[in-house]
């Protein structure tokens, strides 16, 4: 079916993080917010009739997800969209990816081992490891020009020391897809020195014009590659919880699900999370690409407008997300005076560069509508002739 991207649907008095919740993070709640990574659409049809059916019959008793529907669900995506055979008995539901990759860099570390990142990164992964009684590691990318590499000199340092890598693949916020070669790369380097990869691929459905490889594709180069994923950032119900984790060691996975059931009680489904993903996984292309189209051409909207409109900003289109990363390191004021500035004098809610290690920067989700989006543009424009007048 045909779905309209460009409908706009009222979020707020809906208990929206992003939208009731705006204040929490930028200090009013009269502002216009691209923050949060979910989506202002309307979910997949065949999600909706499928949760319309399962409130049907009105009892939501603890669930089991151990069984073919769910497993084969995944199974079968990831060979349909990314060419790769998946094990049914590498699958894992756990409640949420941050709760998976948590958890399975507990399982493979020691108190004050290393943990090495990416940097910038979702500031979650930093939290994690600091939580956990671990040492973060940032390695450096590259940053050429607005389009970000790989320092593999630096990944080599940091992965003699270090325990676990937490690769976030695509990347948030730079946008990067990470080529195959690449990837070989950095597998190559883990083995040599030990280090375990848990790749969260959340992002693995909104990739424009390149290809996304799971890392579990690579498991016959290094047995200790470990995904963690959910189909709640593309088909947005993220509040409906629930994700998979691919864990091909048994005795890593053995205490994983002894974790879940045993200490964090967590083991039995979300039935309504459950469903939203066997639908969408199965039903839902014709959504998926759709909503990448939308996306590309939102991306298209961000770097005509700032192009034209907001020098000395610098935008170049990503490789993956709808999270555009803006450059705003040429503009002669401190982060926080544009952050006073978006906040106060154009009400629009977007993301400091600094949340992801990264000063200098802005990252804005944009999916939603392009009428929002240009609005959100004009806000940004309004902030930062607002700053240059008053210099």
């Amino acid at each position: 079916m045909k779905y309209n991207f460009d409908q706009l649907v009222n979020r707020k008095n809906t208990y929206s993080s992003q939208w009731d919740y705006i204040a929490d993070r930028f200090g009013r709640d009269d502002i216009l917010p691209f923050s949060i990574s979910d989506t202002d659409f309307i979910i997949p049809k065949p999600v909706t009739n499928a949760l319309k059916e399962a409130t049907k019959m009105e009892i939501f008793g603890y669930t089991r997800w151990n069984h073919d529907d769910f497993k084969n669900a995944i199974c079968n995506y990831f060979k349909k969209h990314f060419n790769t055979l998946i094990n049914p008995d590498w699958i894992i539901y756990s409640p949420s990816v941050m709760y998976s990759l948590s958890l399975l860099m507990s399982l493979l570390t020691n108190p004050n081992d290393y943990v090495a990142t990416f940097s910038p990164m979702y500031p979650d992964f930093e939290d994690a490891i600091i939580n956990h009684h671990l040492q973060p590691v940032r390695i450096k990318l590259n940053n050429n020009g607005g389009y970000y590499t790989i320092d593999f000199k630096a990944v080599e340092d940091a992965f003699k020391k270090c325990k676990v890598f937490l690769l976030c693949s695509p990347h948030n916020p730079t946008g990067r897809v990470w080529d195959k070669d690449e990837l070989l790369k950095i597998i190559e380097l883990a083995k040599k020195y030990g280090v375990k990869i848990i790749s969260d691929e959340i992002h693995m459905d909104i990739v424009y014009h390149k290809t996304h490889y799971p890392i579990v594709s690579f498991l016959d180069q290094y047995s200790q590659l470990y995904l963690v994923s959910s189909g709640s950032k593309t088909y947005n119900y993220p509040s409906l919880g629930g994700s998979y984790a691919f864990i091909s060691d048994p005795e890593i996975k053995n205490n994983f699900l002894t974790i879940t059931k045993h200490r964090d009680f967590v083991n039995s489904a979300n039935y309504m999370g459950m469903m939203a993903l066997i639908s969408s996984y199965n039903e839902a292309n014709d959504y998926r690409q759709q909503l990448v189209a939308y996306l590309n051409e939102n991306m298209n909207i961000i770097e005509e407008y700032i192009n034209n409109n907001c020098s000395p900003l610098k935008f170049i289109k990503p490789e993956a997300t709808y999270l555009a990363w803006i450059d705003c390191r040429q503009l002669p004021f401190t982060s926080k005076q544009l952050q006073h500035a978006l906040v106060n004098i154009g009400k629009a809610g977007i993301m400091p560069g600094n949340t992801y290690f990264e000063d200098g920067y802005l990252r804005m989700c944009v999916g939603c509508s392009k009428d929002k989006l240009l609005e959100g543009l004009k806000r940004l424009k309004i902030s930062i002739d607002y700053l240059n007048y008053n210099k």
